[in-house]
């Protein structure tokens, strides 16, 4: 089946989700972000297969998401997150946010994060970059920018 290409929408949701829209990319990034950087450890504590795993890697090697290092002479390789990778994560951690609040359930949520600058337990939590303030949907207004695409010529 022939992958639908958003790489060249003026949209930046499908732009990113071109990068890790496929099934598993997400958790094979959380992986790594986590310190499973080997393929092996990253097959074992998904269940994925080897071809499925392979195909997710080289495509995120190729969008500049992740690095490949060799770590033995056969060689063996691991994988690290470039500078855009670890912004991912970001994006990762703002949908770790929503599932804990909706879909944690009685329990609560998996994991917390302790933040290294104050050493207590955080939330991610989205501000805009100009004022400080806590930014939600319902909150901005969505405009063109410098990258939007041209509004179509009307006939007439």
């Amino acid at each position: 089946m022939q992958r639908t290409n958003f790489g060249d929408m003026a949209c930046s949701i499908a732009r990113t989700l071109d990068v890790i829209g496929e099934p598993w990319s997400p958790l094979v990034l959380r992986d790594i972000w986590v310190g499973m950087n080997r393929f092996d450890q990253i097959q074992a504590d998904l269940g994925i297969s080897r071809k499925v795993l392979t195909e997710r890697l080289g495509h995120l090697v190729e969008h500049g998401v992740l690095e490949k290092q060799a770590y033995d002479n056969r060689p063996r390789y691991e994988y690290v997150l470039t500078a855009k990778g670890r912004e991912l994560v970001d994006v990762l951690m703002v949908m770790v946010g929503w599932g804990d609040k909706w879909l944690a359930g009685e329990a609560g949520p998996p994991v917390v994060y302790r933040h290294h600058a104050c050493g207590e337990i955080g939330r991610v939590d989205l501000r805009c970059s100009h004022c400080g303030e806590p930014m939600h949907a319902d909150d901005i207004d969505v405009l063109p920018g410098p990258g939007a695409a041209p509004e179509p010529a009307s006939a007439g």
